[in-house]
């Protein structure tokens, strides 16, 4: 497999679902069926700026397959979102979604646009805009949209409003990563982070590890990178490095994270502050015993596997970690837990907002913590079976997990 290849996420997770579906014995036309969406609309957004003149945007919504039930997925606002792109993550999310046993499958969206050039009333019309041009394919039992990479409660309160405005009756099932005030579910915010710490203590726990003074670094200071500082910091772990997208910091004693937190802005920046720092590339190759990669895919390459210094690498990053670098890993003898699973907290949490819209029933947050911790640990513990009766990678077992109720499901249908 080529460099182009193994970058490629889209061909990648193919690649991975193709051997997954092969190791449990489904023939090619699954395989044919659930390597690509079965939905994906590209729409056009126009939208008046503040200065008077209309720019239009490109967006994407892909539905990776509803055999389970409603999709289910963020949309993300990024100057690099590719169609590509969406459509791996639909099908990621299917995965995740099949991993905690959840009625779902797969959906994901996003916006090419970059948030930080925008005014606020201009990201309010685009977020409407977006609803609007996507508003036939979605909806509570349809494709039940979330936050994701630079949208957040706000963009979710906005896309609510403008759903419930076109349908005529208020709709908060219809988006999931609200505000509490319009339906949100306590824990949602921090769901993604507390997921990745819930499986950071298992992973320790299977090393042997305590996790008072674990070593940890995270790439990424977004809102998993410092949830997770912040949790880890609060669970007694020492975080010597984080980094944000203009470099790293390193203190092998441990980082001041509460002041890191208190002084980073709303895009997870705060490294600019510092007169010195290190590049993401050092971080990444610090000596440590959890390495968590939380910012952007492909960070983790055949390049720069050879020289990682973790016992552990817990992916809350989306596709951080190359196919070829996962082998690499795994041959060395590094436990890594794959994105699907690792950064399910945030999709589970989800599924309890969903769920709880349609009772009109809410729950505290303790309640939250609780099923969140039961559903997470019992898909790592599923998964980590499968890697050692299978003699398969984390991954590989991941992704086994992860499609076989999808695949059941399509076969109790009769599509295949």
């Amino acid at each position: 497999m080529s460099n182009a290849e193994a970058n490629d996420v889209l061909l990648s997770t193919q690649i991975v679902i193709e051997q997954a579906l092969q190791r449990l014995g489904y023939n090619k036309d699954m395989i044919e069926l659930l390597k690509e969406p079965m939905r994906v609309l590209t729409v056009r957004i126009p939208v008046r700026m503040d200065d008077g003149t209309t720019k239009v945007f490109t967006g994407y919504r892909s539905q990776h397959n509803d055999a389970v039930g409603p999709t289910k997925g963020g949309v993300r606002f990024h100057p690099m979102v590719t169609e590509n792109e969406v459509k791996a993550l639909s099908i990621w999310m299917s995965l995740k979604c099949g991993i905690a046993d959840l009625p779902y499958g797969g959906g994901k969206g996003g916006v090419i646009c970059d948030p930080r050039t925008m005014s606020f009333r201009e990201l309010e019309r685009l977020s409407r805009g977006y609803v609007r041009a996507v508003s036939q394919i979605v909806g509570p039992n349809k494709d039940i949209p979330a936050p994701d990479v630079m949208t957040n409660s706000q963009i979710m309160a906005w896309m609510m409003d403008e759903y419930s405005r076109i349908r005529e009756f208020d709709s908060p099932g219809f988006i999931t990563g609200k505000p509490l005030v319009l339906g949100g579910s306590k824990g949602r915010e921090t769901a993604t982070a507390r997921g990745v710490v819930i499986m950071t203590h298992e992973a320790l726990r299977l090393k042997g590890i305590d996790i008072k003074n674990a070593r940890i670094v995270i790439q990424g200071f977004g809102n998993a990178g410092s949830y997770l500082a912040k949790f880890m910091h609060e669970a007694g772990a020492r975080v010597i490095g984080i980094s944000d997208v203009h470099g790293a910091l390193y203190n092998k004693e441990g980082l001041d994270i509460e002041y890191l937190l208190d002084r980073r802005d709303s895009f997870g920046n705060v490294t600019n502050l510092f007169p010195q720092t290190i590049s993401n590339s050092e971080l990444l190759e610090l000596e440590c015993d959890v390495l968590v990669p939380a910012a952007i895919e492909n960070q983790i390459t055949e390049l720069n596997a050879p020289k990682i210094r973790a016992a552990i690498v817990v992916e809350a990053a989306n596709g951080p970690t190359t196919l070829e670098a996962t082998k690499i890993l795994t041959d060395r003898g590094i436990l890594l837990i794959p994105d699907v699973l690792a950064s399910a907290g945030g999709v589970i949490v989800s599924y309890f907002e969903w769920v709880q819209n349609n009772q009109g029933y809410y729950w505290d947050e303790h309640e939250i913590d609780v099923k969140l911790k039961l559903m997470m640990v019992r898909g790592f513990e599923h998964v980590y079976e499968i890697h050692r009766t299978r003699k398969v990678d984390m991954r590989l077992a991941a992704y086994m997990a992860g499609v076989r109720k999808l695949a059941e499901a399509v076969r109790f249908r009769g599509w295949v």
